[in-house]
């Protein structure tokens, strides 16, 4: 379509919610999305600069616009899930459909039989779930086995079938896991009194059961049936444990969804909590890859969404960490404070750790990934004008002034670049002045890597404060490096990171992944400075000793030292037991320089 219709087009579009799609010159859909007031919006799309590069090439790509409008903001926000899911539109996000996810379904027949499930079968029997494992599943049925007993048999257990005597119990009654309703010892009603308690455990209500129990227990023991109580104290006792794994902060809190979210540049991750009767029996984290730099707010209200959907959840209240558009049926509440606020912050802990654990696995899976998103995110976080792909790090070494030396440690990618590293030996100052230290090796360390023509990092760290940073951007200046080069200083007392001209620091937050690799260059800087510093001093040990003779060189004195271990010893050692070593002539000068008249 041309520029003309698709003005025309803009120019026609309703102010009412509903949902819009867009397609290319082949005739595909390539965006969905849903608005409040449609010609806002996409108009938005047409007027804007958009500081996404991708959201500029969608725009690009647009030939045809088309909508559908509906009655509320609810309808749109469901339109939209079932198109994207049905179109899978390039530039929007993925939203998988996974149908294998267990049920508990209590079925339909005359004494219902309760069981795990993976099929929907639509015959009347009840559902509940989905669950996002087996594990739990099977954790709750082993809690209704426990508690009451049910029949696990197929048979056809019709009126006319029990009363011809046409089934016989088995082992299953023997066992005592069973009443036997097949030769009619249970009655319709008893059954259907516990199918009813069932049905209030799997949604999380056990006041009723206990209620119930607690009642029977009594009238056993004031009966004097102490073996009959006993039973019910133990069923007690396996409930009430069960509900105390499961019993969060407030258990007034009833019926209530909690979605929270945690983003990166490519990633969204909403955690699903979904509580009832004062416990959680589910929770889920759903991973949703960005086409367009997202918000987290569009994020959180598609995922809402597709996970009540998924779940079949129909609370009439969420919690949120912000405000969200989902329509007026749903009462929306942002936590402030209480009880509310802890099982907010729960889901979001939830959501960090399903990151954390992605993160792990795409280290290992997908290595390329992993350095991308770190290094936006350092981006991000150091508010710089681009990726530190390549970082270098400097560090003094000085004890009491005595051989001073520097040390650069080099990371590409955010990972050590070993081959790269560089030891300096100061040349121009004398005694322990850190500042003056700096400002050398780092005018030596550029001034060779522009003559050699090398590539130039796009972040140096100073290891120290304002002076040493201060010191190290005098060399940037000398080399006219200054303003090409990002450069910050990192002080060791509180991790604070210092800006070129900017007297307020800069605190990342302790578990930031940004900081944590600041830090491990800083260590790594140090470590490795400090292991030439060791060398030079030994060495100078040794000068002041063995290799002050003359005559006498390295690859003698390692053999020296392999054999008689320290100086000592070879200065009290006799001529004899030199010269089985290094021979004749180098023994006596050695045996002669120590035993002088």
């Amino acid at each position: 379509m041309s520029k003309t219709n698709l003005d025309i087009q803009l120019k026609t579009i309703p102010e009412s919610a509903g949902v819009y799609q867009y397609y290319d010159k082949e005739g595909n859909i390539i965006y969905v999305g849903k608005a409040k007031n449609l010609k806002k919006r996409v108009s938005s799309y047409f007027t804007k600069t958009h500081d996404s590069g991708k959201t500029r090439v969608l725009v690009k790509r647009i030939a045809d616009i088309k909508f559908i409008v509906v009655e509320t903001e609810t309808d749109a926000l469901l339109l939209e899930n079932n198109l994207i899911k049905k179109h899978k539109p390039r530039y929007n996000v993925l939203l998988k459909d996974d149908k294998s996810y267990p049920w508990i379904c209590i079925k339909n027949e005359r004494f219902p039989r309760v069981f795990p499930t993976r099929r929907l079968i639509k015959d009347g029997s009840e559902y509940f779930g989905p669950y996002t494992s087996m594990k739990t599943v099977h954790t709750l049925l082993d809690l209704i086995k426990g508690l009451y007993q049910l029949r696990t048999c197929n048979y056809d257990l019709a009126e006319d079938k029990i009363e011809d005597g046409k089934y016989k119990v088995c082992l299953e009654y023997h066992l005592g896991n069973c009443q036997g309703p097949c030769e009619g010892y249970q009655t319709e009603d008893h059954y259907q009194e516990n199918i009813k308690a069932i049905r209030e455990i799997i949604k999380g209500n056990f006041k009723d059961s206990l209620g119930q129990f607690k009642q029977q227990m009594k009238d056993y023991a004031e009966k004097m049936q102490f073996e009959d109580a006993q039973r019910i104290k133990e069923k007690i006792e396996v409930l009430e444990n069960y509900q105390a794994k499961s019993t969060i902060i407030n258990p007034r809190i009833s019926n209530v969804d909690v979605f929270s979210i945690v983003s990166d540049e490519s990633f969204g991750y909403v955690n699903f909590l979904q509580i009832s009767y004062g416990s959680i029996i589910r929770s889920h984290t759903l991973e949703i890859k960005k086409k367009l730099d997202e918000t987290d707010k569009e994020l959180l209200e598609l995922a809402i969404v597709e996970i009540r959907e998924r779940f079949n959840s129909k609370s009439k209240e969420i919690y949120v960490p912000f405000k969200v558009n989902i329509g007026e049926e749903i009462k929306v509440t942002v936590p402030q404070l209480g009880d509310k606020k802890h099982i907010l912050d729960l889901s979001l802990r939830n959501a960090k750790y399903y990151r954390m654990e992605r993160f792990k696995q795409i280290k290992i899976t997908d290595p390329d990934r992993h350095a991308n998103r770190i290094m936006a995110q350092m981006k991000a976080d150091l508010r710089l004008s681009e990726e530190p792909r390549h970082i270098e790090c400097f560090d003094n070494s000085n004890i009491q002034g005595t051989n001073p030396v520097a040390a650069c440690v080099v990371f590409k990618n955010g990972k050590p670049s070993k081959k790269d590293y560089r030891h300096f030996n100061i040349k121009t100052v004398e005694g322990p002045d850190d500042f003056a230290s700096m400002e050398e090796v780092v005018y030596r360390r550029y001034k060779r890597l522009l003559e050699e023509e090398q590539p130039l990092p796009q972040l140096i760290i100073i290891d120290g404060g304002k002076g040493q940073l201060s010191s190290a951007l005098k060399s940037l200046d000398l080399l006219g490096l200054r303003g090409k080069i990002a450069i910050i200083g990192i002080a060791k007392r509180l991790e604070e990171l210092f800006y070129p001209n900017d007297p307020i620091p800069l605190y990342l937050d302790k578990k930031s992944e940004t900081l944590k690799i600041i830090q491990q260059l800083r260590n790594e800087a140090h470590r490795f400075g400090i292991e030439h510093h060791r060398n030079r001093r030994s060495k100078n040990a040794l000068n002041s000793a063995l290799e002050t003779i003359p005559g006498i060189g390295e690859k003698t004195i390692v053999e020296l030292l392999k054999k008689f271990k320290s100086t000592k010893r070879i200065a009290n050692a006799k001529l004899d037991e030199l010269e089985e070593v290094v021979g004749v002539s180098r023994a006596s000068k050695i045996y002669n320089h120590y035993h002088k008249e």
